[in-house]
């Protein structure tokens, strides 16, 4: 059984019309989108792949945006990425979605991490704090 811990930066990729074989994504997906360490690419059902990061930085890539295209000779295919959940269903769309938040006219002095994450915490688990923050 795979333990909790290895999934905490998992990702499921979803192809909604066609996908090239797992063995091109592979290689494919850490090249394409970008990320920089080493990730395990498995299929979870004929639409879905299991990504799993094994850095927060590469998870972080993969969810702050809505989708990728994979590209392969001269098709692309369209991935979604979603967060993966135990409760994962193949045949369910996610509930979940990625939020941006903004705080206008937050005193400077609320600028910490730990304050960030406690005050966004209030709506979800917070992934990341923006880079001019």
């Amino acid at each position: 059984m795979v333990e909790q811990q290895d999934l905490k930066y998992a990702v499921v990729g979803k192809f909604s019309h066609g996908m090239p074989s797992i063995a091109f994504l592979r290689t494919a997906i850490p090249k394409q989108c970008s990320l920089k360490a080493e990730v395990n690419i498995g299929l979870l059902h004929n639409r879905h792949v299991l990504i799993r990061c094994s850095i927060e930085e590469d998870y972080v890539t993969l969810m702050s945006r809505p989708n990728f295209w994979i590209k392969e000779n001269s098709k692309s295919f369209l991935m979604r990425t979603f967060k993966w959940d135990i409760g994962f269903t193949p045949e369910e769309e996610t509930s979940m979605a990625v939020i941006w938040l903004s705080f206008p006219n937050l005193p400077p002095n609320f600028y910490v991490p730990s304050i960030l994450f406690s005050i966004a915490s209030a709506v979800g688990r917070p992934i990341a704090i923006d880079a001019a923050t």
